[in-house]
């Protein structure tokens, strides 16, 4: 009885926890893994089974979960030391802990509360960042350390915030769509439009404006096929141009009217036509450029198994040897650290998971659950193209726990403790 209402107790301190973890994700690194551990031992002592159930009947907990496993046989060969190795597996960690995710997020009401504190921080966020690009609120020592009112980056950093925020404007734009109330609907719409202007007006964050103009045109396109399907018709082709045009249109309007993402694009196209290969590049896109440039050399020379998990820094620096050329341990491409780390298996891991997200979701509750595990498959897809989110902390562990939070309901027909 006493070791019952025991493990009662940690099973809501579990909960709590997760909770608390998705107000923590877009704050604080040091709290993130604090709250990791506590979960971790929480939920394994309380309801391991049901970790060891949802691993069983969540295709895609079983997708991470075998991405993972990759890189772990990864660690046991290639140029990494041990050190090396375990630490860059340990980044990718937050993939282990998608079932144990689950697990903690099982009811309605935990969901729910994830979700308002997660926006409720992105939305504080959104409103300091603006005070401090409009040199309202000064830079204090508690923000993040390259904040300032030209690139207002609050707690992280200006990709790390675009995204999330991106994302957290995506979220409250399907809410909006969906409220019932008039009075509801336009005040999530202006919250909607408070995050997503703070991407496009406020932080430096060229990954951000790509997401957050995908999530934009992907919004337009579901939202027209919705009630399409409410009448009982299909997008037809002339529906369909009409609705492509009206994106394209945004799109422009949007790169127009937003100044930063203006000089941002044309910035991205000055210095990519001023790369050249194997010479030293002071502008971010001609760094990006060169890691692009000698990772697929080395994906080339290990084509199939690649150099193993954290072996890719000294097959880098191996590669540019004598060039002059500056080391990376991230070549800012999820796709070609995944390859140059694994080999064509792990990139086809990689693609299985988004694969098994994009097709599941279609599966899920209704087309607010749809909509936003597919614009968050969509996210870090898109941001992949450009940096390496599953290898960054705070990216890797919001993919993971969103993942968790929207496919947690796959295969609760079946039995649980």
């Amino acid at each position: 009885m006493i070791i019952a209402r025991l493990f009662s107790f940690f099973r809501l301190l579990s909960r709590w926890s997760v909770i608390t973890l998705g107000v923590a994700i877009p704050l604080s690194t040091a709290l993130d893994n604090i709250l990791l551990g506590l979960l971790l031992m929480l939920v394994l002592v309380s309801n391991s089974r049901d970790v060891w159930l949802t691993l069983k009947h969540n295709s895609v907990a079983r997708a991470c979960i075998l991405l993972f496993a990759a890189l772990l046989v990864g660690t046991a060969y290639g140029h990494a030391s041990l050190k090396e190795a375990v630490g860059t597996l340990s980044k990718y960690a937050d993939l282990a802990l998608v079932p144990l995710l689950m697990v903690a997020m099982r009811t309605t009401e935990t969901r729910q509360r994830i979700m308002l504190g997660f926006l409720t921080t992105m939305l504080i966020t959104a409103v300091l960042s603006w005070l401090v690009g409009l040199h309202i609120l000064p830079v204090t020592q508690w923000m993040w350390r390259g904040c300032s009112p030209e690139n207002p980056a609050i707690f992280r950093s200006s990709i790390t915030q675009s995204i999330l925020m991106a994302y957290a404007a995506y979220i409250l734009a399907l809410q909006a769509r969906d409220a019932l109330l008039p009075r509801t609907r336009w005040l999530l719409a202006g919250l909607a439009v408070v995050a997503g202007s703070d991407v496009l007006f406020m932080v430096q964050g060229r990954t951000g404006y790509l997401v957050m103009l995908a999530l934009l045109i992907y919004f337009i396109w579901t939202t027209a096929a919705q009630r399409f399907n409410r009448q009982g018709r299909n997008i037809g082709w002339r529906t369909g141009a009409g609705i492509s045009i009206l994106s394209l249109v945004l799109v422009m309007s949007t790169y127009l009217i937003s100044p930063r993402l203006h000089q941002q694009m044309d910035k991205i196209v000055t210095e990519f036509q001023a790369w050249q290969p194997n010479t030293a590049n002071e502008t971010s896109t001609g760094e990006r450029l060169e890691f692009y440039y000698n990772t697929q050399a080395i994906i080339k020379q290990h084509p199939m198994l690649g150099v193993g998990t954290g072996g890719f820094y000294a097959a880098y620096a191996q590669q540019i040897e004598g060039k002059g050329l500056i080391p990376t341990r991230n070549p800012h491409n999820e796709y070609l650290l995944i390859t140059a780390q694994l080999g064509l298996a792990g990139l086809a891991l990689m693609f299985y998971l988004f694969y098994t997200q994009w097709q599941q979701a279609a599966k899920l509750a209704g087309p607010f659950q749809q909509n936003a595990a597919r614009g968050l498959l969509l996210s870090v897809a898109l941001a992949s193209l450009f940096n390496s989110p599953l290898l960054d902390h705070t990216e890797g562990l919001f993919f993971a726990f969103m993942s968790a939070l929207w496919f947690v309901d796959l295969g609760t027909d079946k039995k649980y403790a």
